[in-house]
């Protein structure tokens, strides 16, 4: 039913202003409709969609169309290999530009390479994934751990924390930051336990968890189904500690109902974002997809903006040829839902982070902001 329903809805983009004689702008979009990722990447395929079809009101770029070809990654290394070598090699898109789970992004990686084209990654990630054709403009953990950890510390007085991570790049990669920041800061971590990427049964965790003495939880698990898996074990076992989620957005938190409320997150994008270009752009994707909108959130919101990016920089370079763009990609920068954002610090982007937690209705109410947090040290030989 996914793919029927992107399809149809990819059927129905309007090229108005575009000539239908140009040869389209193929924009590659991997991206998890199966596996972990699945629960979320329905609002980031309707994100790219909304930004393609404005564009293309808009007479387009360089008097061409753009197109999405998208293709299921199934959330890992296997489906990657097969959606980006599909992609490049058999449709020939222009750029790829997804949000991925760290596992596929590292798989698409050799083959972004071979192929040589620009790779635009959306989602938030570990950090330090370095390639010359590789732009992210997403949060890392030095923009994204520190409002948590330290809201936990200074405000809940927590001394000591348990956490809990999917057995993957991502799920480790942030834990292993969070535990640094964590005795840097002078608290203390009692217990840290993995679970692999497709694994739903947290009992054998949660009784560690239980017994560790730990006064807050932090979590960083694949996006989507295990946090869905995790929290409702968490509730059911009646865990009620402090709980940061470094892997929730706001359209899964949604998901969740009941049992979402009162988790941290710390993200750059939340719905509740008081600007014009905000409230712009959920007023357009309510008009798009009415009833079949998905939530926007911190993973949909950057492929939205991407679309903006790579435009952008094809305007600059006056060619869709890889190597100007790759060259412009850093000079430009884009307005959207969460501010100016340039990927122009070693392929990374400065980012406005929001630290929030979630309601009782699935909204999140933010409780602290931090404007234009530095990614810090990524790719400085790039």
């Amino acid at each position: 039913m996914i793919h029927r329903t992107i399809a149809l809805a990819l059927a129905s983009v309007v090229f108005a202003g575009v000539s239908h004689a140009a040869d389209p702008i193929k924009i590659g979009v991997p991206v998890g409709l199966s596996g972990a990722n699945s629960v979320v990447a329905p609002s980031v395929v309707q994100a790219a969609e909304l930004a393609v079809e404005e564009i293309n009101a808009n007479g387009g770029v360089l008097g061409r169309p753009l197109a999405l070809e998208i293709a299921d990654d199934a959330s890992g290394a296997a489906g990657a290999q097969k959606a980006f070598d599909s992609l490049v090699f058999q449709k020939e898109v222009n750029v790829i530009i997804s949000m991925e789970t760290s596992a596929a992004r590292n798989a698409g990686l050799p083959i972004i390479t071979k192929g040589d084209v620009p790779y635009i990654y959306t989602s938030f990630y570990e950090g330090k994934s370095c390639n010359a054709n590789l732009f992210v403009n997403a949060w890392v953990p030095e923009q994204q751990v520190p409002p948590l950890v330290d809201n936990f510390i200074g405000k809940q007085g927590t001394k000591k924390f348990f956490l809990i991570g999917s057995d993957y790049a991502f799920g480790r990669g942030m834990l292993e930051f969070a535990r640094a920041y964590i005795e840097k800061s002078g608290a203390s971590v009692v217990g840290e336990e993995y679970l692999p990427m497709e694994g739903s049964d947290w009992t054998a965790i949660i009784s560690k968890l239980k017994a560790s003495g730990a006064d807050a939880i932090i979590t960083s698990t694949a996006g989507g189904a295990p946090n869905v898996t995790l929290t409702k074990q968490l509730r059911s076992a009646g865990v009620a500690l402090p709980y940061g989620n470094l892997a929730v957005d706001e359209g899964t938190a949604k998901s969740m109902g009941a049992d979402a409320s009162g988790i941290f997150i710390s993200a750059s994008y939340v719905t509740g974002i008081d600007s014009a270009e905000n409230k712009t752009f959920l007023a357009a994707m309510e008009k798009k997809f009415g009833t079949e909108l998905r939530t926007p959130n911190d993973l949909s919101v950057p492929q939205y903006e991407a679309v903006y990016l790579y435009k952008a920089a094809v305007e600059k370079a006056g060619s869709t040829d890889t190597a100007a763009v790759i060259a412009a990609l850093p000079a430009v920068s884009v307005t959207g839902p969460r501010g100016v954002i340039s990927m122009a610090k070693q392929h990374h982007a400065p980012l406005t982070m929001y630290l929030g937690q979630v309601q009782e209705d699935g909204s999140v109410k933010v409780v602290d902001s931090y404007k234009d947090v530095d990614p810090g040290e990524q790719c400085p030989n790039l």
